[in-house]
C-alpha cells in the first residue's frame, strides 16, 4: 500500500486530485498495449499486401508466358555476325586524355631599349579654359 501511494504522490499534477495522475498513466498503458496487440489489418496493410501478391502473381504469369514463345534456338552473339567490309578503313584511335593539364610557358615581359624609361602619363582633369587645375 505505501508503494502505491508513494506512486500517486509522485504521478499528482498540481491542482488536480492525486489520482489523476495514475489515471493517466493507466490510460497511456492501455493504449500503448492496444496498439501493440491490434492486428494489421486493421492499418490495412493486410489489403496492401494482399493486392501486391496479386500484381506479382500477374508478372510472373506473364513472364512464363513470354518464355514459352521463344524459340529454343540458342542465340547468337551480335559480335559473331560482324563482318569488316574490303576497303574500309579504320579510324585510328585518339590518344587518350592526358591526366594533368598542359603546363603553360612562362610569362614574358616586353622588350624595351636599354636607357628608356617609360612614365605613365597622368591625364588630370582640365579646366574650362584648357589650363590643369
Amino acid at each position: 500500500m505505501g508503494l502505491l501511494q508513494d506512486l500517486t504522490s509522485r504521478l499528482t499534477i498540481p491542482g488536480l486530485p492525486d489520482w489523476t495522475g495514475l489515471l493517466a498513466l493507466l490510460l497511456l498503458l492501455l493504449v500503448g498495449l492496444s496498439y501493440l496487440l491490434m492486428p494489421f489489418s486493421v492499418f490495412g496493410v493486410k489489403g496492401r499486401l494482399d493486392s501486391l501478391e496479386a500484381q506479382l502473381d500477374e508478372i510472373q504469369s506473364e513472364i512464363r508466358s513470354l518464355a514459352m514463345r521463344l524459340p529454343d534456338s540458342p542465340r547468337r552473339a551480335v559480335a559473331d555476325d560482324w563482318v569488316e567490309l574490303p576497303g574500309s578503313r579504320r579510324v585510328p584511335e585518339e590518344p587518350p586524355p592526358r591526366a594533368t593539364p598542359p603546363i603553360p610557358p612562362p610569362a614574358a615581359w616586353p622588350e624595351t631599349p636599354r636607357g628608356s624609361r617609360a612614365e605613365p602619363r597622368l591625364d588630370w582633369p582640365r579646366g574650362r579654359d584648357g589650363r590643369t587645375g
